[in-house]
């Protein structure tokens, strides 16, 4: 999956259809081009319930620059708030607002966007989802609709021990045939 072109959005489900018009209509991706911005989460991977937002990862190495951008395009949406923080050692920049009726959260982290964690639990659970296919998709939004967020219920679903968000981030360094073992290891115990 080529995470990058959103247009995927445009076959998908409702909630993906209308997330993609959102993002359309803000023209958030050209705006940040030069950040290399990802869309992740639940709503890339069909999972969203209709609280989900809409979260947007970016490649960023000047915070103010990336700030400025931020603050000339989107500071008129509502609810409209931008931090730094430190975030896994680094500082990070979180941009939130809300458009379309969907609440959108932008991060900008100083690696390529692939490396970062956000991306990387997205992948892993694509990937994961694709092996173990719709019963899981199925099972995964009821244990989110339960009240769990989605690391966890991948953890439960699959039987992760330990940290979810952790077990996910070492499952992600799996190559295909690996991570099918594993789980194939998992329905026979």
């Amino acid at each position: 999956m080529n995470w990058r072109d959103i247009s995927y959005l445009r076959r998908g489900s409702s909630r993906q259809r209308q997330a993609y018009r959102t993002l359309e209509s803000l023209g958030i991706f050209e705006t940040l081009a030069r950040f290399d911005p990802v869309l992740v989460g639940t709503i890339p991977l069909d999972l969203a319930l209709p609280t989900s937002d809409l979260d947007i990862i970016c490649e960023v190495h000047d915070l103010a620059a990336f700030e400025r951008v931020l603050h000339a395009h989107y500071a008129r949406e509502s609810g409209f708030m931008v931090e730094r923080k430190r975030k896994w050692g680094d500082e990070v920049v979180v941009c939130d607002f809300e458009h379309g009726g969907f609440p959108i959260q932008v991060f900008g982290q100083g690696k390529p966007v692939e490396r970062q964690r956000a991306y990387r639990h997205m992948d892993i659970e694509a990937r994961l989802l694709a092996l173990a296919g719709d019963a899981a998709r199925s099972a995964i939004r009821q244990l989110k609709a339960s009240g769990l967020k989605t690391e966890p219920a991948f953890g439960r679903y699959f039987d992760l021990r330990g940290d979810p968000y952790l077990r996910l981030l070492e499952l992600a360094e799996l190559d295909y045939d690996e991570l099918r073992k594993q789980l194939l290891r998992k329905t026979k115990n």
